[in-house]
Formats: C-alpha cells, sequence, structure tokens
C-alpha cells in the first residue's frame, strides 16, 4: 500500500517536470522565425531579406539555439547597411545574413555578463565553409560603464561592426532576437567578385552536354523537369550540384534500376545530387560542417537525405551511407552555381536500404561449441549427461501433452 501511496503522490510532479523539460527544448525548426519577425512593422525589410536569400530555409533547418541580430528598417534604409542590399547579388547577401546568425543563446542576462576583452562566437556563415579561419565568428565586447555591446568581425582593423540596441524577442533557451543598427560585413568577404556572378538562367543541361561526358544525367535532368527546380535556386544562396558521369551510370549495380523507379523517387535521387548553396572546389575541401543537406532534404525533412563531404589524400569525398564517390573534375564554377563531376551515382539509403546495392549480405556463420562439435561427429563422445537431459526433456513435453489432450476431451464432454 505505501508503495501505491508513493507511486501517486511522485506520478505528478513527474508528469510536469518532463513536460516543463521537452517545452524548453523545442527545436528552432519548429519556429518561423521568418514570421515572428515580420509581427513587428519595424523588422519587415529584414524579414523580407531572410526570405529572399533562402536563408529562412536555413533556419528552419537548424537544431539548435540561435541569437538572429535583426537590423530595424530605418538603419536598413541609410548608408552603409542600404549600399549592400541594392547592390549585392541574393548569394552574397545571404552570407552576410548568415553573419548576423549566432549559434548559440543570448539572453539580456547573458549579454551583461560578457567580458569588457570579449567572446568569440560562432555563426551560420562559419558552417558554409566559405569564410577562411575563424572569419565566420563575430567578436562579442561589453563596455562596462555603459553596459553598451558592440559585435564586430574578430579580424583586426575591421571597419564593420554593430551596436545592440534593444532585445525584441526571447523565447528561452532557444531564440534571442536583437535589433542591431547596421549590417555586419564578415571579414575578406570579396565584394566585387560577387558583383560580376553570371545572369540568372544558366542552362544546367547545356553545361552537362558541354562537358561530354554527362549525358546520361542531362537525359534524367531533361526528362525529370527538376532542371527548372534547380536554375530557380541559383536566385538564392546558388547550388552545388554533383553529377555522375556515363561511367558511373554504366557501374550501377543490376539490382539498381533508376529507370524503374517511379517519377517522384526518381525526382529525389536527382535532389540528392545538390547542394543548396554555392561551394567553390576549395570550399568544399575545407568545409567545417561535414553533413550538409540537400535539395531531398528540404522536401523530406531535416536530418534525412544528407550527404557527408569530406577531404582524404587530396580528393574530395561524397558519402551517401551506402555509396562513397569522389569528385572527379569541375564541370562549371561560376558564382553563384558550381557543377561537379563524380565517379558514382549518389544513392540514398533513404530509397536504397542501408546496404551497398548489389552487395549480398549473408548472415555470419555461427561455429558450434567444441563440445557440441565432438558430439556431432561421434555421439558416444557428448558430455555426460547431454542425452539424458534430451530424452528427459521429451518425455516431459509428451506428459504435458497427453495431460492437455485429456482435459480438453474431458471439458468436450462436459
Amino acid at each position: 500500500m505505501s508503495v501505491l501511496l508513493f507511486i501517486s503522490h511522485i506520478t505528478p510532479f513527474t508528469f510536469v517536470y518532463f513536460l516543463l523539460l521537452s517545452s524548453s527544448s523545442t527545436a528552432v525548426t519548429d519556429l518561423n522565425i521568418t514570421s515572428i519577425l515580420s509581427s513587428f512593422q519595424n523588422f519587415t525589410s529584414f524579414a523580407s531579406l531572410l526570405s529572399s536569400t533562402s536563408v529562412d530555409s536555413d533556419l528552419k533547418r537548424r537544431q539548435g539555439p540561435i541569437t538572429l541580430l535583426a537590423v530595424p528598417n530605418p538603419y536598413l534604409s541609410t548608408p552603409p547597411s542600404s549600399d549592400l542590399t541594392r547592390r549585392l547579388p541574393l548569394s552574397s547577401l545571404g552570407d552576410i545574413l548568415r553573419y548576423h546568425i549566432l549559434l548559440q543563446y543570448f539572453s539580456w542576462t547573458n549579454l551583461l555578463q560578457i567580458p569588457p576583452s570579449g567572446v568569440l562566437i560562432t555563426t551560420l556563415l562559419q558552417t558554409t565553409g566559405r569564410a577562411p579561419a575563424n572569419f565566420g565568428a563575430v567578436n562579442i565586447t561589453r563596455t562596462p560603464l555603459t553596459n553598451a555591446i558592440t559585435i564586430q568581425s574578430p579580424a583586426p582593423y575591421t571597419a564593420s561592426n554593430a551596436t545592440v540596441l534593444s532585445l525584441i524577442k526571447t523565447l528561452p533557451y532557444n531564440i534571442t532576437i536583437l535589433a542591431v543598427n547596421s549590417l555586419l560585413v564578415p571579414y575578406d568577404i570579396n565584394l566585387m567578385a560577387s558583383e560580376t556572378r553570371p545572369p540568372l538562367g544558366l542552362n544546367i543541361t547545356k553545361a552537362l552536354i558541354d562537358g561530354h561526358n554527362f549525358n546520361v544525367a542531362s537525359a534524367m535532368l531533361s526528362a525529370s523537369g527538376v532542371v527548372d527546380e534547380f536554375e530557380a535556386d541559383e536566385g538564392g544562396a546558388g547550388i552545388s550540384f554533383f553529377v555522375p558521369t556515363d561511367g558511373a551510370f554504366g557501374d550501377l549495380p543490376g539490382n539498381v534500376r533508376l529507370q524503374s523507379l517511379p517519377a517522384d523517387k526518381k525526382s529525389v535521387v536527382l535532389k540528392f545530387h545538390v547542394l543548396h548553396s554555392y561551394y567553390p572546389l576549395g570550399s568544399l575541401e575545407s568545409i567545417v560542417n561535414p553533413v550538409q543537406p540537400t535539395l531531398a532534404t528540404e522536401d523530406s525533412g531535416a536530418g534525412s537525405f544528407t550527404l557527408n563531404i569530406s577531404r582524404f589524400n587530396g580528393s574530395v569525398l561524397i558519402d551517401t551511407g551506402i555509396v562513397q564517390a569522389s569528385v572527379t573534375q569541375t564541370v562549371f564554377d561560376q558564382n553563384p552555381v558550381a557543377i561537379f563531376g563524380v565517379s558514382k551515382v549518389l544513392l540514398p539509403r533513404e530509397i536504397f536500404g542501408k546496404d551497398p546495392p548489389g552487395t549480398a549480405v549473408h548472415p555470419p556463420e555461427l561455429s558450434p561449441s567444441p563440445e557440441i562439435s565432438a558430439w556431432l561427429s561421434n555421439p558416444a563422445s557428448s558430455p555426460v549427461g547431454f542425452h539424458e537431459e534430451i530424452k528427459s526433456d521429451g518425455q516431459i513435453l509428451r506428459s504435458q501433452s497427453s495431460s492437455v489432450a485429456v482435459y480438453c476431451i474431458v471439458l468436450y464432454l462436459m
């Protein structure tokens, strides 16, 4: 009785505890930050920038706490911020916005506890691999007398900095939105080169045909219709397309028949070959976060249809979980589109299973123990009592079966 009383006493407490725990660990991906910003009239322009550069999609895929540095409309419409938003292409502007997403939760109390010497905080830009060294981080400092919070690049003599104006929104312990008085420009971002990006609407199919070794991929793209979606994504953060060579399609195992897949799964396989960001070869070689979402991830949810990108012996390797390919050549590379030839067709494990296609998986052979092996070769040499135990078990089984049969007959006669 005392046990029952204890359980009834503790269960409500435990329930409330886990309820609070689950509510405090709500993923950032469950919240639409663009919608939150749009509810504040002073941040509609910044929210629009997040949407037009597809950075809001990056935020929806994030798992973990963030602090967003948002620029109010009046500050965004005056120099130097207005100059950046007016003349930069969306791909470069997207990286600048990623520089405003700190991968750490800061409450106002946390900010007031920052030492005068400052703290170095990683941003979303650092995870793209496009920021050299630690220049994808920001240095946050506090002036002790006024408690003014300043944010700037860790690079020496940087001209770009911003001051925190106020706290806009906090959702413990996942999201904080701070108002800052200017856009921050990452150190070493090539603003002049970004203005020379080619006009949108690159014909990807033609680029593959000009590559002379991608006829199968070109035909699949044309038949599927997803090439239009790829070219539309150039307007955001750009794309990086891993295209299997004709030889890679010829090397597919006999049990992998891409042509027999339903149209929707063919599209998923093709989208699985595309990263929703522009990565030149140098960025791929130094990528910080090896697990990269693909266009297929956006349709299926975070954590699915991802590629693991690494560098080994001077080559860029791409691992799907069941297939490992290497980048063999650069077919096209001009911001915002990079197209690379790869040695194998990238097969997602979500469609083709956990084991490499064409590889038969056999259960391990179980070797009998030495005692049983000896008995199998010569029953007379079995361990003492081995036969007796088997015979005894058999007799018990027959006795139990007979009892059950008699019991059933009695029930029937009654």
